[in-house]
């Protein structure tokens, strides 16, 4: 029997990869794990990616507070967003990135839409980081 209450939400499903130095970045895998993991999961500090003009995966690169990530370091993240878009596994792809406190949900916009302020534009080739192995349920 239930009382009608909704118990909290089921913990989003997000793939995890390992960078080199350590770093750690979170991709959501449906519209609700990419609202969840940008709104709520993110930290203020941590770095988010998008593939620019497609759908996809939002892509969390978490912050650490001894060292700010590399270029190199931010390019392997967007590499990870550009794998897990949908516009295509080849070439060169634009890759939004910002920090998570400028990632926000217009109001009444559907599951998984956000807004983003202070964007960067990294061009990238879709990748994994090394020794990954690409995810099956895509």
């Amino acid at each position: 029997m239930t009382d009608g209450r909704r118990g909290p939400p089921p913990p989003p499903r997000l793939w995890e990869y390992v960078l080199p130095g350590g770093w750690i970045v979170l991709a959501g895998r449906t519209d609700a794990d990419n609202e969840r993991l940008s709104l709520h999961l993110a930290r203020p500090d941590d770095w988010w990616f998008h593939h620019r003009g497609a759908p996809g995966s939002h892509v969390v690169l978490r912050a650490r507070d001894d060292v700010e990530p590399d270029r190199q370091t931010l390019r392997a993240a967007a590499a990870i967003a550009a794998w897990h878009s949908k516009g295509g596994r080849g070439g060169v792809q634009a890759v939004s990135c910002t920090r998570a406190r400028f990632v926000s949900k217009p109001r009444g916009a559907p599951l998984g839409t956000v807004e983003i302020r202070r964007e960067t534009v990294l061009k990238v080739r879709p990748a994994l980081p090394p020794g990954a192995e690409a995810p099956e349920d895509e």
